[in-house]
């Protein structure tokens, strides 16, 4: 259970606010395609509902936090978000409007499970929370469960070995203080939901396999975290203000006990909601008295937004348009006309903003006829022009924990303000492109204080030649590309049996001792660069290296020996 403190306080912010919110419910019909279900039809049904959602920027968040996870107390004067992660109670430790002093935008459901692209999931603010760094950093892409050993524990969550039965094989796991581990399951009973297309990276708490998502394991200990943490009115009251900026609804929040329907001791049981239409024409989506936040962006360069629209028992054609002060800096790029049976389906319309000027600009876009009321529905949108920012080229630097499960890619971070780097990944088969992803990585991700980032990229092909070079990412701007650096993976690890074979380092040589004639001689460096090949060597052989450290192997010896060349 929540603490009585913070459950009273809340509710004292909560009476302030229901004057200026009284869009705040759940909207007339909302649930009606639910009832009459059961197992995994109201699986899709759910998600059918809940996916189409406006898909928001990576910038914006940090105005959203303020939105969403608002504290219901200040310190020094200071406007708190609530973090689920730590309790820190120091001015200090205090986080605050503008993300400032080691506070990350986290991914509580870890996006390397789905690979973290660019994609709705990934700026999803039902799973997005204001996190301390240092709880963030430990605990890592572990699944959630309960911890037997802790190796972190700062009071409120704990990393360490998991118990018996929980962790879906991994080594480690991440659990919440027990008054937000109802908050968490629902969360994951969410993602497992909305995203239930996905191909999962990682399985560790999820299947590719079963129309349930998650492992039994993990829906298991969900359930359970559910019925003894029940829905409160911290997660109701965030659960508005997420429909009021994104247009969908976390319906584990408004339903409580609908998981035990997917899930738990009502499987396979017919669900009947409450919610009934009225016939009368309805603006479901966006919300009355939401903002459209296009966050900072460079002036002369655009971001855009798909606005998800829905609307119900409309009598002709919903009309779209943009209007107010600043409508020039804005563009509505889809159609200014939705029909009745497009907005019952639910019909994205893209808009963009382009700003000419600097400074902040604010429109509106009015949603009107189709039976509405005269005055139409409005929504705000905004967003911030800055300077162009200039940009340095990255220095890239070699990679590390190079072996044949992977590398770690780095390089050195700008002096200047970035939002993220980009990682360019290539994969080479002589002179074949395999593969070429980027990866952006934000800045939020790299520890506080930091001088380099880094990034793993796992399953590297032995005996492939990888790439990889960065770039800097600021207010839609970009930095060059720095040098490409190159390595070739080599299963150095993989080692069954070896023929004797010694290396004797002197200044500027090795010298081979040997039994017999060894082919295939390899020379890497630390980082696991290939540097010589030498197609056979015998006793006695000199072989001249300038000074370095070196990893050398044969086929007859495949266990790296290191020599240390002066």
């Amino acid at each position: 259970m929540k603490q009585n403190f913070i459950k009273e306080a809340f509710a004292t912010l909560l009476t302030i606010c229901m004057a200026s919110a009284a869009w705040a419910a759940v909207p007339n019909g909302y649930y009606t395609s639910l009832n009459g279900k059961k197992g995994t039809a109201l699986k899709n049904a759910i998600h059918d509902v809940i996916r189409p959602h406006t898909k928001l920027t990576y910038a914006s968040l940090w105005n959203h936090f303020i939105e969403t996870d608002a504290y219901p107390e200040e310190v020094n004067g200071k406007l708190l978000v609530w973090d689920m992660y730590s309790d820190n109670k120091t001015a200090k430790k205090y986080y605050y409007y503008g993300g400032t002093g080691g506070l990350n935008r986290e991914h509580s459901f870890p996006k390397s499970w789905w690979g973290g692209d660019q994609v709705e999931a990934y700026t999803d603010i039902n799973h997005l929370y204001p996190s301390d760094a240092t709880a963030n950093t430990a605990k890592n892409n572990f699944p959630l469960g309960e911890v037997l050993k802790a190796s972190f524990n700062n009071g409120v969550c704990k990393v360490g070995t998991p118990q018996s039965g929980m962790g879906g094989g991994c080594q480690s796991v991440f659990e919440p203080a027990d008054e937000y581990k109802g908050d968490f399951a629902r969360t994951y009973f969410y993602m497992a939901t909305c995203y239930q297309d996905y191909t999962w990276k990682y399985t560790y708490m999820l299947s590719n396999s079963s129309d349930l998502t998650l492992s039994k394991w993990a829906y298991d200990m969900l359930l359970d975290w559910a019925r003894k943490d029940p829905v409160s009115q911290k997660e109701i009251d965030r659960n508005e203000a997420v429909f009021k900026i994104q247009n969908n609804r976390n319906p584990f929040i408004d339903n409580p006990g609908l998981e035990e329907y997917i899930w738990g001791n009502k499987m396979g049981d017919v669900y009947t909601g409450e919610s009934q239409t009225t016939g009368d024409p309805e603006l479901i989506y966006p919300v009355v008295g939401s903002t459209i936040d296009f966050g900072e962006i460079a002036v002369g360069k655009s971001v855009s937004i798909e606005m998800v629209v829905k609307a119900q028992n409309l009598t002709n054609n919903l009309r779209v348009k943009i209007y107010g002060t600043n409508k020039d800096q804005f563009k509505n790029l889809t159609v200014n006309s939705i029909s009745p049976s497009m907005a019952t389906k639910g019909f994205n319309v893209k808009v963009t903003y382009s700003p000419s000027v600097i400074g902040e600009h604010t429109a509106r876009i009015l949603f009107y006829d189709g039976g509405l009321p005269d005055t139409g529905v409005g929504v705000e949108i905004k967003g911030v022009s800055r300077e162009v920012p200039t940009l340095s080229a990255v220095v890239a630097c070699d990679a590390s924990d190079v072996s044949d499960n992977g590398f770690t890619a780095n390089w050195q971070l700008c002096s200047e303000q970035v939002d993220y780097y980009n990682v360019n990944h290539c994969v080479y088969n002589g002179s074949t492109l395999v593969t070429d992803e980027t990866v952006a990585v934000p800045i939020d991700d790299i520890e506080e204080d930091a001088l380099t980032g880094s990034v793993y990229f796992e399953n590297a092909k032995v005996g492939y030649t990888h790439t990889y070079r960065v770039q800097a990412a600021r207010l839609g701007c970009f930095g060059d590309w720095s040098e490409t650096i190159t390595l070739v993976p080599t299963a150095l690890g993989a080692v069954e049996a070896n023929k004797p074979m010694q290396i004797d380092a002197y200044e500027g040589c090795i010298v081979v001792r040997c039994s017999q004639t060894h082919t295939n001689m390899l020379v890497h460096n630390m980082q696991g660069q290939l540097l010589y090949t030498v197609p056979s060597v015998s006793d006695g052989d000199q072989i001249a290296l300038p000074m370095g450290v070196y990893l050398i192997t044969t086929d007859q010896c495949v266990t790296p020996i290191k020599a240390l060349v002066k």
